[in-house]
């Protein structure tokens, strides 16, 4: 488990974790703004997807409630093994308490720990602006547009951005 200066702790998930995993996943999944899946999608189905070989979860606590999750594993195999993914959902009432920072730095140095040269974000929705402003100031570059690729439930056809860090030139964000 690691420890940040706000007090947010951040250790693998359990299978113990699940109820409070899913009651953070499940409305982000039926809001149906920020990730390509199904807005009907099961609780297995969502807990089968977020646990899924290569990815690693883990939870991020404070006094012990837990506020947000990730997974981190390799974003595609072979010749590309070296890069890593990473999703991240926090607590509706847990926002703007640096959760999601601390989840995305220990995305970070997990992912450099296990030998990953470099980070990247294959489908981040463009009306997402606080997300795209944090992954930004931890040090992700947007590389790439994907005009129009997501259907918003509000907002219509969006842009998605593949934002890019690379792990070997230390500290960026």
């Amino acid at each position: 488990m690691t420890t940040n200066s706000r007090g947010v702790a951040i250790r693998p998930a359990l299978p113990s974790d699940h109820d409070v995993i899913w009651s953070i996943l499940e409305p982000v999944y039926r809001a149906g703004e920020t990730y390509c899946i199904p807005r009907d999608i099961s609780r297995d189905e969502a807990l089968a997807d977020w646990f899924v070989e290569p990815f690693t979860a883990f939870v991020a606590e404070i006094d012990g409630e837990i506020l947000g999750i990730s997974h981190v594993g390799r974003n595609r195999p072979g010749p590309a093994s070296h890069v890593a993914n990473a999703s991240f959902a926090t607590a509706p009432a847990a926002r703007g308490r640096g959760i999601a920072r601390a989840l995305v730095e220990h995305a970070k140095d997990w992912a450099r720990g296990q030998g990953f040269r470099a980070m990247q974000f294959n489908f981040v929705v463009s009306s997402n602006a606080d997300a795209v402003h944090l992954w930004q100031k931890a040090g992700f570059a947007i590389v790439g547009r994907l005009p129009a690729a997501f259907d918003h439930p509000t907002h219509g056809y969006v842009d998605a951005l593949v934002m890019f860090q690379d792990l070997t030139k230390g500290e960026q964000g």
